[in-house]
């Protein structure tokens, strides 16, 4: 019986990088003699067990035969004589089938070193195709290592996978989950475009991937392209380490740009209420959780408006944060003011960048809603319980003229001006 370090522990401690967790590969045992020893059998699809001291999980070595589509669709093999070798083959990639035995000595049959220093990300054998979840596996690889590149013959197979249906075998939970992995990553945008390059994008989020290709206009979007836009938009929000519902938000915030006249284009007139059916869309085949969908409903629905909050008046302002219940969930408005500020800098082309562009438009609302939230419902109620019905008009009145004060703003202010487009106002409409 001998033990086996392998896949992410090892790939990491050669990159020199940190490593969390360590998987172990145990070969010529048996799950009795694993269980003699006082490891906890864990594994519901093969044995897996979990080692009495320091609770890390160890698995016999196994082979895999592939009975049905899908991800869940195979037979696994366990048993003493199966070799360690055997166990890596059947591994996604290179750098995840080496092995480092106890005395550190490195087992690499598929050359997983060399791919690492020259930061290739290469399927192991063509079992690689049997699994559709590899797929959502290499792009998020992708967003934790931005400098790997996918091996041709690795996107030639991954494209040959999309082709034949694999990818549309997957369950919502699952690409869910790998997403969102993806988005809390050092560089997402390389998760899009593997994703993209291999046709995967387009069965998963189709809404997402008409976006690449369709113009805004180059004074306001130097990138022009949207689909482009996103991706500086979602690194934007990996940049500043803001939590997954934001980045998410980041993410679904254009989608009604891909279903905008093309007439009209390179304007999107009406894009934020045509993004709002579509992100409800993707959250709910998603299976996307209740924070993640609310904020990024709120930001497709707002994101404008919120560009354009220097230029709004005290009683819209007021009204926008109401439409998005920022007395009860303030810390979800700041969210998505975070979101917008993203938005705001990811504009960057030949021509422009507004990378560290100023959002004024940020601290602004969060002055009003503090204003706002500061007043006191209750005592306006006090003051008119023979008119209870009027109470809602009062609290709003009241809360106006707080925002007033607190931002110095006129009444005369005009709430369908445009922004300044330097501060990414509504330059999409």
């Amino acid at each position: 019986m001998k033990s086996y370090v392998v896949g992410g522990a090892v790939r990491d401690a050669l990159l020199g990088l940190p490593v969390k967790d360590h998987d172990h590969v145990v070969v010529g045992a048996t799950p009795d003699q694993m269980v003699a020893l006082g490891y906890r059998p864990v594994g519901k699809d093969f044995p897996v067990f979990l080692h009495p001291a320091t609770q890390e999980e160890y698995a016999l070595a196994r082979t895999e035969r592939k009975t049905a589509p899908g991800y869940k669709g195979f037979v696994f093999h366990t048993a003493p004589e199966v070799t360690l070798e055997q166990d890596l083959v059947r591994r996604d990639l290179t750098i995840n089938a080496i092995a480092r035995a106890e005395d550190g000595t490195l087992t690499d049959p598929f050359g997983g070193q060399r791919d690492l220093a020259d930061k290739i990300f290469r399927h192991v054998s063509e079992a690689f195709a049997e699994d559709p979840v590899r797929i959502l596996r290499v792009a998020r690889f992708a967003a934790r290592y931005p400098d790997f590149r996918v091996a041709p013959e690795t996107n030639a197979l991954m494209r040959q996978m999309v082709a034949h249906g694999e990818v549309d075998a997957l369950v919502a939970e699952r690409v869910w989950q790998e997403l969102s992995r993806g988005l809390m990553e050092q560089r997402p945008s390389r998760m899009l475009e593997v994703l993209r390059d291999c046709g995967a994008l387009a069965r998963i989020l189709p809404e997402l991937d008409v976006l690449w290709g369709v113009p805004q206009p180059e004074k306001w979007h130097p990138e022009i392209d949207t689909g482009v836009h996103i991706l500086q938009v979602i690194d934007c929000a990996a940049r500043a380490q803001l939590e997954l519902p934001t980045r998410v938000a980041c993410l679904l915030h254009d989608l009604g740009k891909g279903v905008t006249p093309s007439a009209s284009w390179p304007a999107h007139h009406g894009h934020e209420a045509l993004g709002v059916k579509l992100v409800e869309q993707v959250c709910k085949r998603l299976r996307v959780p209740t924070d993640c969908r609310d904020l990024a409903l709120m930001t497709a629905r707002e994101h404008g408006n919120v560009g354009r909050a220097l230029q709004l008046r005290p009683n819209t302002v007021v009204k926008l944060l109401e439409r998005c219940d920022a007395f009860r969930k303030p810390a979800r408005f700041v969210q998505m003011l975070r979101a917008t500020e993203c938005d705001s800098r990811g504009r960057t082309g030949p021509s422009a960048s507004y990378h560290d562009a100023p959002f004024p438009q940020g601290a602004y609302l969060e002055t009003a809603m503090a204003a706002a939230r500061a007043v006191n419902a209750g005592e306006i109620a006090q003051t008119c319980r023979d008119q209870p019905q009027r109470i809602p008009e009062y609290v709003h009145r009241a809360r106006v003229t707080a925002v007033r004060l607190a931002l110095g703003a006129a009444d005369g202010a005009d709430d369908t001006a445009m922004a300044d487009h330097g501060n990414h106002g509504d330059h999409d409409a």
